[in-house]
């Protein structure tokens, strides 16, 4: 490693740097902050020691201008004046390790091998990302309509402030990695993205998920669990499909956002989460709340920032830069040498009213590449609805009877169950289903 010396006296730099070199790294001495700061502006370091008193500078004092100047740098604090009260300071400070002064060389190589140890899961970390990413097609967020942009600089903008924000929009707008997005903008980026699905379980499951139980809370609860407002604690917690909160949960859920605090189920001890809340809905919550359905304390709390995401529908300009960018990606997948569509197919995908939005574009793209037969995808390789035959009938003309597929009378029906209830619950009891089968076939059929 390259290794930054910051120590006033010049005997303890030059018998440090030696140690140093004997072990294999790479080490520059420095007698003061001006001195270090000169040498991190023109230079790459991965380790620093600091001694804490640098004549009349303190090293405690340096040390958040060495971060800012270098952010990936670790910093070794170093002292013969070691204390609790400045180990502790130091830390919070964002020191990487602390060593009193005298220390032996076995410390140091454990300090070195802690230091050298984390650098190597970090970048393995990052190759794994970017192999998830060559992977798993990734949501282009480029746009060239002004309301799609004036979406995600809005949400941009926010990131970096600890304000909850709501995306809106309808399913397969993007909105999960819109939420995304701005965690990797935000302060938190290196800490953990924790989502909740709001309507995939019952009311009682759900607060299990969310706020974690203690062992034997209820039947079946054999050991405790944390829940996911704990596991992002000093992370993001992205509710999708908040509007679907249950409301017994939502006081909870209120008092979370207020308060940073909640309670384990079959527990009466108050926990306390730093969690920054990013939630989303395909819901009008302010009818919600007007009809009762929602508490309207809690919408204020949760849509402090408000970014909308249009229907690509809407997105018109955007429809072919999308069918490009997810064909050359599962070309590649497929290793197929298909080089874009036909005319015919370009015009009907344009002319596709896309009700499941960027979600229904992707799944309709991946099957055409993987029907396609030759260099480019036809008509053909597109699904009925697409090229406007009878599947693709709009949901005023299925009739029972009709010629409709099962999956779009079923899709129908749901639409018109969830348009007159007041909520999930009453929805999947009209329905005779369980909420979390209901959850699944609206995610199926982009409801």
């Amino acid at each position: 490693m390259n290794v930054l010396i910051v120590d006033d006296e010049p005997s303890l730099r030059r018998t440090l740097r030696l140690a140093l070199e004997s072990l294999g790294h790479q080490a520059a001495e420095a007698s003061d902050g001006h001195q270090a700061e000169e040498l991190l502006g023109h230079r790459y370091y991965d380790l620093a020691f600091l001694d804490l008193r640098l004549g009349r500078e303190r090293g405690l004092e340096l040390l958040p201008r060495m971060l800012r100047l270098a952010p990936g740098l670790d910093v070794v604090v170093i002292t013969a004046y070691a204390t609790i009260a400045t180990a502790v300071e130091a830390m919070r400070l964002g020191a990487f390790d602390y060593l009193p002064k005298p220390y032996s060389p076995e410390q140091l190589r454990l300090v070195l091998d802690r230091a050298a140890r984390l650098r190597r899961l970090q970048s393995q970390v990052a190759e794994l990302e970017e192999q998830v990413r060559s992977t798993v097609p990734e949501a282009d967020l480029h746009t060239r309509e002004p309301l799609m942009q004036s979406a995600i600089d809005m949400a941009l903008r926010a990131a970096g402030s600890e304000a909850t924000i709501l995306l809106r929009g309808e399913s397969g707008t993007g909105k999960g990695v819109l939420a995304r997005t701005v965690h990797a903008h935000s302060r938190r980026a290196l800490e953990s993205f924790v989502t909740v699905h709001c309507p995939s379980l019952s009311a009682e499951l759900l607060e299990s998920e969310l706020f974690g139980h203690a062992q034997g809370a209820f039947t079946g609860a054999v050991r405790e669990t944390v829940g996911k407002v704990a596991a992002a604690d000093g992370g993001t917690l992205f509710l999708d499909e908040v509007g679907d909160l249950p409301q017994p949960l939502q006081p909870k859920l209120l008092r979370l956002l207020q308060e940073k605090r909640y309670e384990r189920v079959g527990e009466t001890q108050t926990r306390v989460a730093d969690v920054r809340v990013v939630a989303a809905t395909g819901r009008d919550l302010q009818a919600d709340a007007a009809a009762g359905r929602f508490r309207e304390d809690l919408l204020f709390r949760l849509n402090v920032i408000e970014v909308v995401l249009p229907p690509l529908r809407q997105r018109k300009n955007d429809i072919l830069p999308l069918t490009e960018h997810l064909l050359r990606f599962f070309a590649r997948d497929t290793a197929k040498p298909i080089t874009g569509f036909t005319e015919e197919a370009r015009a009907a995908l344009l002319a596709y009213h896309w009700p499941g939005n960027v979600r229904e574009l992707r799944n309709i793209i991946e099957r055409a590449v993987i029907l396609s037969a030759g260099p480019e995808v036809t008509l053909a390789d597109l699904p009925a609805q697409t090229r406007g035959e009878g599947g693709g009938a709009r949901g005023e003309d299925i009739q029972v009877g009709g010629r409709a597929t099962l999956d779009q009378l079923e899709a129908e029906h749901i639409r018109r169950i969830l348009e007159s209830s007041a909520s999930i619950d009453e929805a999947s009891a009209a329905l005779g289903i369980d909420p979390s089968t209901l959850y699944r076939k609206r995610k199926r059929y982009h409801l």
